[in-house]
């Protein structure tokens, strides 16, 4: 058996619960800069108040969450942030308790649902009840014809908004601006979600063995991110073995073989609604790495620390992709979707594509600033090649660079 050298800093007894060290400070801190935020984007953008319907974005100004995978899909819930005044949130039925005790939020009221689910036949009347009370609400504390920013809703919805006087503006855009910078108190948020995730990366690593399926090991990420107070996994991006190239094929009931490459992404949300974002790879069963194994682990690792060298405030997105690592040539088809992206209560912008074929088609320019945070990412697998690795790591980019934030080990003795 390959012993493994970088067991992870659990203690002597891996399978019990960590302390949780955010305080209500921390946590009142994080809440106040985030609403600040979103009102210092509606002044800047000229907007008197912002229309939020998904339920990250309402989280992040209001710190409230009900229901929050469901509501991804289902509008029952949604809140209006005034530049200048109140921020009021509507709540499903017989929701507004859920709420007692949050100072940011000025008023609850009752939500009005008008999708085909909620409303059914009805969508025309319940849409037409909805507008008006936006109009209404936006009138009295903003006046007649002012800017109203809105981040999704469906259509006929915003035909009611504009037909009574309302200026729509895209909102999302707005909102990906707000979260892009942390706060020192949300970077104490985030740290507990990395080690709560980190918790479960090595609660997989300590329970993984030659025959069992992907989703039994995968159960267990989702099992201390539960305990810890988390909320869910984005994705499911597990895959042993042949399943690891090409990536992108979700956590299955594959039976785990030993030596096979097991490589994960964990898209973790987890307490207080922040983003984990780590992604590591090791051997079913611990067992030493093949020549070809450690050649890709090697690469991946290569890539990320080369990328996460570059980043410092002031670098344009543009150059950093210029500079960024080359891909050897039989890596290239099955590259990875970007080299990084921005991480805060989800994946958030920016999201920054390849060097060339990739820059041109959808490629955008930016500068990195001081305190957003960053996951710099890697995937080696030749085309048609046996497996694969994924690796990821997430950083903060500092006054002079960025620091690491997720912790848990490489393999270095594959490197």
């Amino acid at each position: 058996m390959f012993e493994n050298k970088n067991k992870y800093r659990t203690g002597d007894d891996s399978t019990q619960p960590l302390h949780n060290p955010v305080t209500l400070e921390t946590l009142l801190s994080a809440r106040t800069y985030r609403l600040q935020r979103v009102r210092d984007q509606l002044l800047a953008r000229d907007c008197a108040a912002i229309l939020l319907y998904d339920p990250v974005n309402i989280r992040y100004a209001t710190d409230t969450s009900n229901m929050q995978v469901w509501t991804l899909h289902n509008f029952a819930r949604y809140a209006l942030v005034f530049a200048n005044g109140p921020v009021i949130l509507w709540e499903f039925h017989n929701c507004e308790h859920l709420h007692e005790g949050i100072s940011l939020i000025d008023e609850v009221r009752e939500a009005v649902s008008w999708s085909y689910f909620g409303a059914g036949s009805r969508i025309s009347e319940k849409a037409a009840i909805w507008a008006r009370e936006i109009v209404e609400v936006v009138g009295e504390h903003a006046g007649a014809n002012a800017r109203l920013a809105v981040d999704k809703a469906d259509f006929e919805g915003l035909e009611l908004l504009q037909a009574e006087g309302l200026s729509l503006v895209e909102g999302h855009s707005l909102m990906e601006e707000a979260r892009k910078i942390k706060s020192a108190s949300e970077l104490e948020l985030m740290r507990w979600t990395i080690e709560v995730c980190e918790k479960g990366i090595q609660r997989m690593h300590d329970e993984q063995r030659p025959g069992m399926t992907e989703n039994q090991l995968w159960a267990w990420l989702h099992y201390e991110n539960i305990r810890h107070g988390g909320e869910w996994i984005e994705t499911r991006l597990l895959a042993s073995g042949p399943r690891t190239n090409p990536w992108m094929q979700e956590s299955s009931d594959r039976v785990m073989q030993e030596g096979e490459i097991i490589s994960f992404d964990t898209d973790l949300i987890g307490p207080y609604g922040y983003c984990a974002d780590i992604s590591r790879a090791w051997t079913v069963g611990h067992v030493a790495p093949t020549a070809e194994q450690r050649k890709l682990y090697a690469l991946a690792h290569e890539q990320i620390q080369h990328n996460m060298a570059l980043l410092r405030p002031g670098l344009s997105h543009h150059e950093f992709v210029q500079r960024s690592w080359d891909i050897p040539q039989p890596y290239q088809h099955n590259r990875y979707c970007c080299v990084v992206h921005g991480v805060g209560l989800a994946d958030e912008y920016p999201a920054l594509a390849h060097k060339g074929i990739d820059w041109e088609n959808s490629g955008y320019d930016g500068v990195f600033e001081e305190n957003m945070v960053i996951c710099v990412e890697s995937y080696m697998g030749e085309r048609g090649g046996r497996e694969g690795i994924k690796l990821e790591q997430q950083v903060l980019i500092t006054q002079n660079g960025c620091e690491v934030l997720s912790h848990y080990p490489w393999q270095e003795d594959w490197l």
